[in-house]
């Protein structure tokens, strides 16, 4: 800002915001690329900064940082003065505003979101929550059906919009269960409420490949197999049981379970 103002721009007085930038539109519009025009599009620019900081401050407590709102809006600004047209004959402000707010509410839309939803389900969201405040006047929560009419929304959308006002933030996994407060000595947290992998769900496939080959075994090594994995016995006492030795019963044992190896992966392949 240490720059002064070309001619070509004229504020009314230091705090206005929107300065007389005609002239140097109509400016800036004639001059070819060089350094003239990348002046006074700079001068413009500048010109129309405290208008784009004042956009972004009607923002800065919705938990987005002033400076990057300030920084989008800037951004804004910027195309904004490279896309006006003072041919058309609308004021520059009248086209300025529009786009620096758009972009201001898209940096909400595509950044704040702590889990993200499609924009479908925001809209959503934006017209219940207006709603339910309107009606939440009348007293008491309102009810769906409510909702919908005020919407024109069905009543599928409108529990998806419902659903979507809480999506904007997240608790942590370490917040108690009951969601206020500090978790008691020895209380529960979310993290405890969430299940874990079953180990068993990593079986399944090569269960399910190996079954049909079991039925293909000899009697005594089907049988040897299910009383050792089974029925978890050890074996000395399959050994026992079939009157062989705890080496043999151990041999059989891992020449089965090769040969159903082999012929499982033979199969997929």
């Amino acid at each position: 800002m240490s720059t002064p103002l070309s001619p070509t721009v004229r504020r009314a007085h230091p705090h206005d915001d929107a300065p007389d930038t005609a002239a140097a539109f109509r400016l800036l519009a004639s001059l070819p690329t060089g350094t003239e025009r990348s002046r006074v599009r700079e001068e413009v620019t500048r010109a129309w900064l405290p208008m784009a900081h004042r956009i972004a401050a009607k923002y800065r407590s919705k938990g987005e940082p002033l400076d990057d709102l300030r920084q989008v809006a800037a951004l804004a600004l910027v195309k904004a003065v490279d896309r006006y047209d003072p041919d058309r004959g609308c004021a520059f402000e009248s086209f300025a505003v529009p786009t620096i707010t758009g972009e201001v509410r898209r940096h909400f839309r595509d950044h704040s979101w702590t889990l993200r939803v499609p924009r479908r389900v925001q809209e959503l969201r934006n017209r219940v929550r207006t709603a339910r405040q309107e009606l939440g006047g009348e007293g008491g929560e309102p009810a769906v059906g409510a909702l919908a009419e005020r919407t024109g929304l069905a009543e599928d959308e409108v529990r998806e919009g419902l659903l979507a006002l809480h999506a904007h933030s997240t608790l942590s996994l370490d917040a108690p269960v009951n969601g206020s407060g500090d978790a008691p000595a020895g209380g529960s947290v979310l993290a405890d409420t969430y299940g874990e992998p079953d180990p068993g769900l990593d079986t399944v496939v090569d269960r399910e490949a190996v079954r049909p080959l079991l039925s293909r075994l000899p009697e005594r090594e089907r049988r040897m197999l299910y009383l050792r994995y089974f029925r978890d016995q050890t074996q000395d006492r399959i050994a026992a049981e079939f009157g062989l030795s705890q080496v043999h019963v151990s041999r059989i044992l891992s020449t089965t379970c090769a040969k159903l190896r082999r012929d499982a992966l033979r199969e997929v392949s």
